[in-house]
């Protein structure tokens, strides 16, 4: 067993720079209910925007968890990044068409994209299979 214990020394770089940005991401996102939760104090309706602060602190707080098992090399952790990249490109669209907000959604889409093929890179693929790293 002592043969495969190099192979388990922790993640590749691009994993873990991706688990850095996942986290970047996190707080995005709690930093977004955090928002909602100021302007809900002085909303005349505000069930709604707790509600949605809510949500925001429950997908943050994932992402702060699937951010540091990437960083700490657990495997599990890289499916649920992946799948959060892909559900960030219709934000990415909606900033780049619907909103107007090109500079938003130019560094939103490098943002996003560059984490996805961190995410999906040769390397990263075999560690997450168990192969070792290369």
């Amino acid at each position: 067993m002592t043969s495969e214990e190099p192979r388990q020394a922790g993640p590749p770089p691009q994993v873990r720079l991706a688990g850095v940005l996942v986290g970047v991401e996190a707080l995005v996102a709690i930093g977004f209910a955090v928002v909602l939760i100021v302007g809900a104090l002085s909303a005349e309706h505000p069930g709604n925007l707790f509600g949605q602060a809510g949500y925001f602190l429950i997908v943050g707080a994932g992402l702060v968890a699937v951010g540091v098992g990437l960083v700490v090399g657990k495997r599990w952790a890289r499916t649920p990044a992946i799948v959060t990249q892909l559900l960030l490109l219709p934000v990415v669209y909606s900033l780049l068409g619907p909103s107007h907000q090109l500079v938003a959604g130019i560094v939103a889409g490098v943002f996003v994209g560059g984490t996805f093929m961190l995410l999906i890179s040769e390397q990263s693929r075999v560690w997450s299979m168990g192969q070792g790293a290369r």
